[in-house]
Order: C-alpha cells, then structure tokens, then sequence
C-alpha cells in the first residue's frame, strides 16, 4: 500500500457490523486501543474485510482539538 497520509494506524480487526448502507469497522491498534471507522457496506464488500484480518486506520484530519477536565 501508498498512501500520502502519515496517520495510519495497523490493527486486527475485532468487528464489522453491517447497516442499512453504512458498516461500523472496530481496528484494534497497538496498545489495545480500538479505533472505529463508519464506511459503507460496498467498501467493505470490495476490501474482504473480516473479524480476525488485518488493516490499517487510515486517519486524515485538518484539526485535531485538545480538551481536559
């Protein structure tokens, strides 16, 4: 894979659930961290993703915001 964006994240997937249109990818990513991508069904159709394979979290952001208590 190329790909210009610097944030990406390589985990197992945990979970795929499937919507109307819409599927919830859960990646858990190094440390035990789990990141969840919202994509549609087709892209998940068309990359053969499954519970137990791996993938990368690919994040792309203009900003990234900081809060605390």
């Amino acid at each position: 894979m190329k790909i210009s964006a610097r944030n990406r994240l390589k985990g197992k997937i945990i979970e795929v659930t499937k919507g109307a249109t819409t599927a919830h990818v859960r990646i858990e990513v190094a440390g035990g961290a789990v990141v969840t991508a919202s994509i549609t069904n087709e892209s998940v159709d068309e990359l053969g993703l499954a519970v137990g394979g791996e993938a990368y979290a690919v994040v792309k952001a203009s900003d990234v915001m900081v809060a605390v208590d």
